[in-house]
């Protein structure tokens, strides 16, 4: 089975999860040659380990919270708040509460 990506023009459905927590899962809500939107879905307790995206990157929080480190610096993601990364910038996430985050890398062709 094909994994869906939205088309140009397609509406995506980014709302706080809500009732559908229980079921939900990371998902690639988009992908071009130039750029990766990715809907991150986080239960409490649950670390990404130090990584590097290959482009720029920003993470918006949806809903819950999360601890974000990145070059000793750590500041947590509330819903409403967004950061944004440099290409290849180290980085870690835990989630302190369960949690959904927006990440959109860009590829630059890659």
């Amino acid at each position: 089975m094909a994994i869906h990506h939205a088309v140009p023009g397609e509406l995506i459905d980014v709302r706080p999860l809500g009732n559908a927590w229980a079921t939900a899962q990371t998902k690639t809500l988009l992908k071009t040659k130039e750029m990766e939107v990715i809907r991150l879905v986080l239960p409490k307790g649950k670390e990404l380990a130090t990584h590097a995206a290959p482009g720029e990157i920003t993470v918006q929080c949806i809903e819950g919270r999360a601890s974000f480190s990145n070059s000793g610096r750590s500041c947590e993601l509330l819903p409403g708040t967004m950061l944004y990364l440099g290409a290849g910038e180290p980085h870690s996430v835990l989630a302190t509460e369960d949690c959904s985050l927006l990440v959109t890398i860009l590829l630059h062709g890659k």
